[in-house]
């Protein structure tokens, strides 16, 4: 198991340049969190950004010294991959939904201090068809989740491509669903039906889901059509997407191959800036979602 390492406040630059990089890419503050809040990163478009974004939001908050859990409910085991462990690491996310080990005991160290991982394998293919022969399956990664989410501050679920069982149990275990969305052509295509189907599962199994806000990831800002793109996904969908847009980016593409997360990779990089941008955003709506709840009863209570 690989040992733990402080995530991304490392060895000071030596040149100008990169100290001006040190000040642009500082972590963000999130000393203080209420309760704990899991997100679902879903789209049933495949190579939009999900799992690139499940680990890197997951790491800029651990970074920041909030302990996160990363859940990787997607059998392609990338975001397994991409922390340094192995497709073989059991207990797993397989595990825990079979109901043969418990959450506690399918959380694993990682190279990134502060975030643990729940790793995928590569039998998770067989829950789609298991899953939905199971009365009340839909819930069950929002039940083995309960014991444990305590000990985190965020729990983040990578979803597979598809609106299958295993989206469906990341949607009724999470509090709130971030949409990546790559600026390309079909960028629009198919977000309707993951609209529809978080408002499906809110009304049914639910109540308590939110969209937190729709991502834009490998934006290149030098074409005509990722400016049309961008500004297309803003106009038909406002409020619901975040400022911060994710660069297409190298060190984005190279970190998976060394087992850690871009801040860990390049802390100096353009997807490194990116990624703790959308951290300090994340927040931010999280913690004004959270007062806008609260303000009704505390007026309420006031008045009473």
């Amino acid at each position: 198991m690989s040992a733990s390492v402080r995530s991304p406040r490392l060895a000071p630059a030596t040149s100008p340049s990169r100290r001006r990089a040190r000040t642009r890419v500082q972590s963000p503050r999130l000393a203080s969190v209420s309760g704990v809040t899991t997100f679902a990163i879903a789209n049933q478009k495949g190579g939009v950004g999900k799992t690139t974004t499940a680990v890197n939001v997951a790491a800029a908050v651990a970074g920041s010294g909030i302990p996160a859990l990363l859940v990787d409910l997607d059998p392609q085991c990338n975001a397994t991959v991409s922390l340094g462990q192995p497709r073989t690491l059991r207990p797993n996310t397989y595990d825990v939904l079979c109901a043969t080990a418990s959450a506690a005991a399918a959380i694993h160290e990682t190279p990134v201090d502060l975030l643990s991982l729940m790793p995928s394998g590569v039998a998770l293919a067989g829950a789609t068809v298991e899953l939905p022969a199971i009365p009340g399956s839909e819930r069950r990664l929002r039940d083995a989740l309960a014991p444990v989410r305590g000990r985190f501050g965020y729990v983040l679920i990578d979803c597979p491509p598809s609106l299958g069982p295993l989206t469906v149990n990341a949607l009724v275990a999470a509090d709130a669903v971030i949409v990546p969305v790559q600026t390309e052509y079909f960028a629009l295509e198919g977000l309707a039906q993951v609209l529809e189907t978080i408002e499906l599962i809110r009304r049914e199994l639910n109540p308590a889901l939110r969209v937190a806000g729709m991502v834009m990831t490998m934006h290149d800002a030098r074409t005509r059509l990722g400016r049309d793109v961008e500004r297309d996904v803003r106009e038909h969908f406002p409020g619901l997407v975040f400022e911060t847009v994710v660069p297409r980016n190298i060190r984005l593409s190279e970190a998976p191959s060394f087992g850690v997360p871009v801040t860990l990779h390049d802390p100096y990089c353009a997807g490194t800036a990116a990624y703790l941008s959308l951290a300090r955003e994340l927040v931010a709506r999280t913690r004004a979602t959270a007062a806008s709840s609260v303000a009704p009863h505390s007026a309420g209570s006031t008045s009473a």
